[in-house]
């Protein structure tokens, strides 16, 4: 047995690669390769989320899109009660332009600010209004730390001071729009 140990080991080293492996493996960079590959593998773990989101939006934009073009359809993908064909098809088409700046925001495309100044845009929007005054019981339900939960609470902030006329409601980053909660 010693024999065959010494042999491998002789033909170990003749190979430069494996010389490179084991003298790395030697002086303890074993961490470092360990870093590196847990790295890796949280960058792919988030690549496969994000491509799982994106998915998930794809399906939800689907069906949204053959609900829009059927009445049927769109009275049964709403939860929402009395509302005319016309007013559920646009509230469709709100929530579906919300999910995709909520997506943008979740994969990294725009930051805080950006995500904040395009729901500032769709404050002035009548359709956008009613839709996030109809839709606030859902939005109880949130975890309050989550995402969904802090954008309400920037939302509904936004949303109280253009009722109040406020001329400040345009500013991006107020204090109760910070992400942190």
């Amino acid at each position: 047995m010693p024999g065959r140990l010494t042999r491998g080991f002789a033909l170990a080293t003749e190979n430069p690669d494996e010389r490179r492996i084991g003298s790395a493996v030697g002086d303890g960079p074993q961490d470092e390769l360990l870093k590196s590959l847990l790295r890796q593998l949280t960058s792919l773990t988030e690549e496969i989320r994000n491509a799982n989101r994106i998915q998930l939006h794809r399906i939800m934009a689907e069906q949204t899109g053959r609900a829009l073009a059927d009445p049927a359809l769109a009275e049964a993908m709403s939860t929402l009660q009395g509302l005319s064909e016309a007013r559920r098809r646009q509230v469709l088409f709100v929530n579906a332009q919300y999910s995709a700046i909520m997506l943008n925001h979740q994969l990294g495309a725009i930051d805080w600010n950006e995500l904040i100044g395009h729901l500032r845009v769709w404050c002035v929007n009548g359709v956008f209004q009613q839709y996030w005054e109809m839709t606030g019981d859902h939005r109880k339900s949130l975890p309050r730390d989550s995402l969904e939960a802090r954008v309400g609470r920037a939302v509904d902030f936004m949303l109280d001071e253009l009722a109040e006329g406020a001329e400040e409601w345009w500013v991006v980053g107020t204090p109760d729009t910070d992400p942190s909660g």
